[in-house]
Order: structure tokens, then C-alpha cells, then sequence
């Protein structure tokens, strides 16, 4: 057979993800995640007076409920079905991946902008604001299109390549557990939503977190250690096959990679600036505060409305390489 069953499986989706992105309308297990995250959160910061052991705390019983819902709803599901059960892993694997969502919300910045003049970057501010942190009543045009297309780059990983990484990873050591590779699969991406989950609400670096949210922090920073780098060098070859400056999406992913605050979200980011030719990173408003980061990048043209669209091709492209490596090593490696 030219497909494994689990290699069609996950075909499924990524269709699922790219015909139907997320459906509003549905209790998406993320939001499920995030509810546990606030009711132990609560729990363990009034029982342990160490933020930090109460952090530790929240991240293990987190934890331990997703992998127990997970784990029960399949169980559950192969009770009455194997092909119920298989079908809940795929739906399960299918709301890990956000590609349609990451495409959607910067195309409604890129279509904005069409529109002319002052009302065109009004749109664009408006419709940027609602998928970056930083303050976006002051960004001129190439503001708005840099904070777009540097939201694409660095979710990338936390959206789309590293939930791939762990349902590969998960269907490669399920022989070792004698369990369904897709069953696995859901479980170790479902693991990792979690670990992206806790960072996104308590990974801040303020007085509140900085020590409540330590663990979920370096947790994340280990788990996108492997799908940020390999992203990253994916990128650069789709840039080669986008017919893009490729050369260049090498050099400056060599050069400028660590340039950012965290560990892993520099790699993706760097190698679009190369591809692209712009500069990301630099000056941002934060809370009504100017945050200088570093550059990647060098401005060898202006940022415009077609890059966000270039973006979103890079990232498809970069995807689909990540993906087809992911399971050609699952093919080779023994397990």
C-alpha cells in the first residue's frame, strides 16, 4: 500500500484543518485545557505558599486531566466502535492544527489594506489588533504588515508544526505501547496543546507569573526546542521551491535565529525575513510602552500588502516539507 493507514489518517487532518479551520461554534478542547488551567491555578496558589512548587503543581495536574479526558474518550469510543474510536482521534489530531485559522486572520489584514488611504490602514490596524499583543493604534502601514507577518512566522510552530511533531512522535513509539499509532497520536498532540496552553496564560513575566508561570514557561521552551529549529530549516527550503530568496532565508536564519526573547520563536521568523527580504522585529508599543526588540532581517525593500500573502504561502510550504519529513523518518526508523 502507497499510504500507511496512519499516514491517510493524517491527510484527513490536515483537510479537516484547511477546509473547515476552527469551528467557533464548538467546544474546542484548547478552551477545555484552559478552564482546568484556571480552577487549579486557584487551587494550588491558595494550598502552596511557593509560587513556583504551586506552578510546578498546576502543570502536572493539568496535565494529568488531558491525558485522562483524552484517554477516556477514545477508551470510550473503541467500547462501542475501533472505527468511533479512530474517527475521535482524528477530530482530536484535526483541532491540535490551526494553519486555516493562522490564514484567515492575515488575509482579513492583507484585504483590508486594499481598501485606499486612511480608511484601508484603519481596517488593517483593526483587524491585526485582534491577533497580536502589541498596541496597533499608531502603526503606520508597515507596521501593520510586519506585525502580521511576524504573527504567522512565529505561530507557525505553536500552531501547526510542533502539534505535527508530537502526533508523529506518538504514532512512532505506539508499537512500544501497543496502541493504535492515531490513538497515540491524539494523545501526545493533545499533550503538548496543553503545554502551549499553560504558556500562553501564565508564561508572563510580570509580577503575577514570573514565578507561578516559570514551569509552564520552560516547558514550552523544551517542547518547541526540535519543531522550531527543524520549522526554521524547512522555511528556507520552501523559499527555495517559492522561488523566493532562499540564499538569503539561509543566511539570515544562521545569523539572526537567537535574535529574539525566547529560544524558539526567532527560527521561523528569521528565515521569512530572509526569504522575503525585509526587516522584522524593532520597535513595538506594548501597553502604551515603546519595547525594542531585536532585528532580523535586513531591509532591502519595503514590507507590502503581498508579503503577508508570501507568508502564508512560506508557511503552508514549510508545513508540508515538515510534515513529509516527519513521516518519511517514521517510514525508516525503526519501532
Amino acid at each position: 500500500m502507497f499510504f500507511h493507514i496512519f499516514e491517510l489518517q493524517i491527510l484527513c487532518v490536515i483537510a479537516l484543518d484547511l477546509l473547515l479551520g476552527d469551528p467557533r461554534w464548538f467546544p474546542h478542547p484548547v478552551r477545555i485545557i484552559g478552564w482546568f488551567c484556571v480552577r487549579f491555578e486557584r487551587l494550588f496558589l491558595r494550598g502552596i505558599v511557593s509560587k513556583r512548587l504551586a506552578g510546578v503543581a498546576t502543570v502536572l495536574a493539568v496535565h494529568a486531566m488531558t491525558f485522562s479526558l483524552v484517554i477516556f474518550l477514545l477508551q470510550g469510543g473503541a467500547f462501542f466502535s475501533p472505527l468511533l474510536a479512530d474517527v475521535l482521534a482524528v477530530f482530536l489530531l484535526y483541532t491540535s492544527i490551526a494553519a486555516r485559522d493562522l490564514i484567515r486572520h492575515s488575509r482579513e489584514v492583507y484585504v483590508a489594506l486594499l481598501q485606499e488611504g486612511e480608511t484601508g490602514l484603519q481596517a488593517g490596524r483593526q483587524a491585526v489588533s485582534m491577533i497580536v499583543g502589541r498596541d496597533t493604534a499608531f502603526l503606520d502601514r508597515a507596521g501593520v504588515i510586519r506585525a502580521s507577518v511576524e504573527t504567522v512566522a512565529e505561530n507557525m510552530v505553536d500552531g501547526v508544526t510542533a502539534p505535527l511533531f508530537y502526533a508523529v512522535l506518538g504514532a512512532m513509539v505506539a508499537p512500544l505501547f501497543e496502541m493504535s499509532p492515531v490513538h497515540l497520536a491524539a494523545i501526545f498532540a493533545m499533550g503538548y496543546k496543553a503545554v502551549n496552553t499553560m504558556d500562553s496564560m501564565f508564561g508572563y513575566k510580570n509580577e503575577q507569573y514570573l514565578d507561578f508561570g516559570w514551569a509552564a514557561a520552560r516547558l514550552d521552551d523544551l517542547a518547541n526546542f526540535i519543531p522550531a529549529r527543524l520549522s526554521g530549516l524547512l522555511l528556507v527550503l520552501a523559499s527555495f521551491l517559492l522561488g523566493l530568496d532562499g540564499k538569503n532565508a539561509l543566511r539570515i536564519f544562521a545569523r539572526d535565529r537567537l535574535n529574539h526573547a525566547s529560544p524558539n520563536s526567532g527560527h521561523s521568523e528569521a528565515a521569512v525575513a530572509g526569504a522575503l527580504g525585509v526587516q522584522l522585529g524593532g520597535e513595538s508599543i506594548y501597553f502604551g510602552h515603546p519595547v525594542v526588540k531585536p532585528t532580523m532581517g535586513e531591509q532591502t525593500k519595503e514590507l507590502t500588502d503581498g508579503d503577508i500573502v508570501l507568508t502564508n504561502r512560506l508557511m503552508l510550504a514549510g508545513s508540508a516539507l515538515f510534515l513529509i519529513v516527519l513521516l518519511l523518518l517514521r517510514r525508516i526508523l525503526p519501532g
